[in-house]
């Protein structure tokens, strides 16, 4: 089974889906880590350098490049279900969990970390809205959806876990880049 975790930055994809693929004893991978591997360049330099729709490029890219895997647990970049080809791509053999989280805990988590290129706004808090109201109706693709304001990670993983039937006996084979 592949379970692709989306949602808006700051709602926990990455150290949920970490903690997922730990609990499954399957491989794991953030998106926006293997493209920035890939690319030689932090998120915020392939901003800088190629703009937003550079990077959406190379996020296509690499999800098309992890689509046809059978298993495992991949984290995605806030915005990358908004494009159709890769929300096709990832719902693909895939359960799409999307988690969410309150304005206002979405900001609290993020801090005054510089390194959004999409939230360089004096009113974080305005743009933050902004952005889920435009991404609404694609994170509501998803085929759960978890609201992880005020849970812990551990109750996260949890819900996926007894919502998808998975268990300890369940079978899934490796997931990893060079497959394929």
């Amino acid at each position: 089974m592949k379970i692709v975790l989306a949602g808006f930055m700051g709602t926990g994809k990455s150290v949920v889906g970490r903690r997922l693929a730990e609990r499954l004893a399957v491989p794991f991978i953030d998106l926006d880590v293997a493209i920035e591997a890939a690319a030689g360049m932090t998120i915020p330099e392939i901003f800088a350098s190629e703009g937003e729709p550079g990077f959406r490029r190379r996020e296509r890219e690499m999800i098309a490049g992890v689509a046809h895997r059978s298993a495992g647990v991949i984290a995605t970049g806030g915005g990358a279900v908004v494009d159709p080809e890769n929300l096709r791509n990832l719902k693909n053999g895939a359960v799409l969990v999307c988690l969410t989280a309150e304005p206002a805990v979405i900001l609290h988590r993020l801090g005054d970390d510089a390194g959004r290129p999409l939230l360089q706004s004096p009113d974080r808090l305005t743009r933050i809205c902004e952005l889920l109201a435009q991404r609404a109706p694609a994170y509501a693709q998803a085929d759960l959806s978890i609201d992880t304001s005020g849970m812990e990670i551990e109750e996260i993983v949890d819900r996926i876990i007894v919502h998808l039937g998975i268990d300890r006996q369940t079978q899934l084979s490796p997931l990893s880049l060079g497959e394929g």
